[in-house]
């Protein structure tokens, strides 16, 4: 059974920072392109950050140069490292693999609130 599960959000002040954390079981996680999505309110969930199987990386331009991705294939995890945060990074962060797989493997995703 497939399974993503996020964690490490929570509420941080402009220009903080947070590490997110998605362990994922059930697919053959070193074969996969995995990626970092947010969706605020109102908006739709957009891609965020990137990487491939190889280790290659990818940002929106929104978050280049301030978040990063990175992956543990022994452990199964995917993280995003988000540093110099600002208030329309605000969102519910998760992750899924590259393309996504279908919808009902969406994870509950963790809330990153910037917020002073």
């Amino acid at each position: 059974q497939v399974q993503l599960v996020e964690s490490g959000g929570g509420l941080v002040q402009p220009g903080g920072s947070l590490r997110l954390s998605c362990a994922a079981s059930g697919i053959i996680f070193s074969t996969y392109a995995m990626g970092w999505y947010r969706q605020a309110p109102g908006n739709e969930r957009e891609l965020v950050a990137r990487i491939t199987t190889g280790g290659r990386t990818n940002y929106a331009d929104s978050v280049k140069g301030r978040f990063t991705i990175s992956r543990d294939n022994a452990k199964n995890t995917v993280y995003l490292q988000m540093n110099s945060l600002k208030p329309e990074d605000t969102a519910v962060y998760y992750c899924n693999t590259h393309p996504t797989l279908p919808a009902r493997y969406w994870g509950q995703g963790t809330q990153v609130t910037v917020s002073s």
